[in-house]
């Protein structure tokens, strides 16, 4: 078995004009969690498609578990897993009965089969509840018998398309201890997501923003890169503050934080000396300025202003591959 478990390169989607997926390139080893974050329409989801093989890509290309994009398609479908947004599961048949449908579909039978459900009941959690239909099931468990399904033919690669959007903070917990699971055994993991905290899970992450990938990284080393250009300002008005601070030299972008601002700038000193100047003439209450580490929040703010202000270039392909999990 290679290294590399899923690799794009310049991989491209147009629908007309316009570009979902703009030449992006990445590679991701086994029992690596690869966090892939962006807005809504960013091109997550046409990502996904592409690299499952439902969908052919417009130019690039791309390899997944040894099986080309373009050309093997059917091939990839059998060795992958894959869990949408959407939950892929007849609500009038119970656990096991939908478990056995997509055993079935997998080329599983008899013994095997009764047998790859138990494991993946117990590894799930979901014995207890093996009898229930599956409309019944809140959505944490829906979302765990999704899994179910698409672990049953023990793939080594599993796409999960923002798996715990709309669940409960314990929920979203519990889909993340099943996911370090299957990591740790060998499997490679492709999430999207748009929780930043959740991205704090994934050995890697790429940001993605109208189709292109504005870096690829660790978390750690992300938020490194920023460290000591976070200004926190405790102040009021809030939103009268964000549009006066966000306007001021120095400034990259301001992102508001319950009742704090937090402003990527270039030199702390003298931004700072420009945003009291600001808050005396605007009339702003300020009660605290401090520095503090960046979030991966402010990472994505700093990248999406950088498109904005055309600071953008592509990650290299070396650079990529360099920060391989």
């Amino acid at each position: 078995m290679p290294d590399i478990a899923i690799s794009a390169d310049k991989l491209t989607r147009k629908f007309g004009k316009f570009t979902a997926v703009d030449e992006i390139s990445f590679a991701i080893p086994y029992g690596a969690i690869f966090g892939f974050l962006g807005a809504n329409g960013a091109g997550k989801s046409t990502t996904i498609r592409m690299l499952c093989g439902i969908l052919a890509p417009t130019s690039g290309g791309g390899q997944v578990g040894g099986f080309d994009v373009e050309t093997q398609p059917e091939q990839i479908k059998t060795v992958i897993g894959y869990v949408s947004q959407r939950f892929s599961l007849y609500s009038d048949l119970n656990v096991v009965e939908n478990l056995n449908f997509y055993g079935r579909i997998y080329g599983l039978e008899g013994a095997a089969l009764l047998g790859r459900i138990k494991e993946v009941l117990e590894l799930t959690g979901l014995d207890p509840f093996q009898r229930r239909l599956a409309g019944d099931l809140s959505g944490g468990m829906k979302q765990k018998l999704a899994v179910a399904n698409a672990i049953l033919h023990r793939p080594k690669i599993i796409f999960l398309d923002e798996p715990t959007a709309g669940l409960d903070p314990l929920s979203r917990r519990a889909i993340w201890e099943l996911l370090y699971q299957l990591a740790e055994g060998g499997t490679s993991l492709f999430v999207t997501t748009h929780y930043m905290e959740e991205a704090e899970r994934c050995n890697n992450i790429a940001f993605i923003s109208q189709g292109k990938i504005l870096k690829i990284g660790r978390p750690s080393d992300l938020k490194e890169a920023l460290q000591g250009q976070i200004l926190e300002v405790t102040c009021r008005p809030l939103m009268k503050a964000s549009h006066f601070f966000s306007s001021l030299e120095g400034v990259a972008g301001v992102t508001v934080y319950g009742t704090t601002l937090n402003l990527n700038v270039t030199d702390r000193q003298a931004v700072e000396e420009r945003v009291r100047a600001a808050a005396d003439k605007e009339g702003i209450e300020i009660a605290v300025i401090k520095s503090i580490p960046a979030s991966l929040e402010d990472v994505f703010s700093d990248l999406s202003q950088g498109i904005k202000r055309g600071n953008f270039n592509p990650p290299a392909a070396e650079q990529e591959r360099g920060n391989r999990a």
